[in-house]
């Protein structure tokens, strides 16, 4: 497997390309990630979101145009991909795949497995391939997801927290926005964000 990565638009959003035996999946298509993602896939199969904030989601309905590729997106945030609602002039996509929950799929031979942890967006997800976790604006290096948005959800982040305290696997972080960092390390700090919370 091999990871590439670029920090998107003004609020340094990470879109991922994840490529697997010959073929691409695109991870978090922010704020003009097409130029990029354009000139570093060959062989694209799909567009996944972690959630569907603009800075996540603004070049999904350009690349999935350009690509024919299908976008999948967590149901609870699928309308934040049509309808805006932060008045971003976000362009309007739409998913393909509203994935429902915990779901697992295997796209073009990829198995790919949404965990939801809902609490920044009511459908806030990590997104597993192999060994590397990628996890939106769920869980950063040594932070968490900002949980005062609209749409968001103190007590649901609680919960949230709980169940990523369950997880077990020698897995890497890939956050939507800073440095990549491990799970064992990020569980280690989840007992302060719980206590603040």
């Amino acid at each position: 497997m091999d990871i590439k990565s670029k920090a998107c638009g003004a609020y340094g959003t990470n879109c991922y390309i994840v490529k697997i035996n010959d073929k691409e999946i695109i991870i978090d298509p922010g704020v003009n990630a097409t130029a990029w993602v354009l000139g570093e896939v060959e062989n694209p199969v799909a567009i996944l979101n972690t959630h569907g904030h603009f800075d996540h989601v603004w070049s999904n309905h350009e690349l999935a145009e350009k690509l024919n590729i299908p976008i999948y997106a967590p149901e609870g945030d699928c309308f934040m991909l049509e309808n805006d609602p932060f008045l971003q002039g976000t362009p309007s996509s739409h998913a393909d795949v509203c994935v429902r929950g915990d779901e697992t799929f295997a796209i073009e031979g990829i198995n790919v497995a949404f965990m939801h942890f809902p609490g920044h967006t009511p459908g806030c997800s990590v997104i597993l391939i192999e060994n590397a976790l990628f996890s939106g604006d769920f869980i950063f290096k040594n932070s968490i997801g900002r949980y005062d948005f609209p749409y968001s959800d103190a007590e649901q982040m609680r919960i949230s927290l709980e169940k990523f305290l369950t997880l077990e696997g020698n897995w890497e972080i890939y956050p939507g926005h800073g440095s990549p960092t491990t799970l064992q390390h990020e569980q280690k700090n989840v007992p302060h964000w719980l206590a603040v919370l």
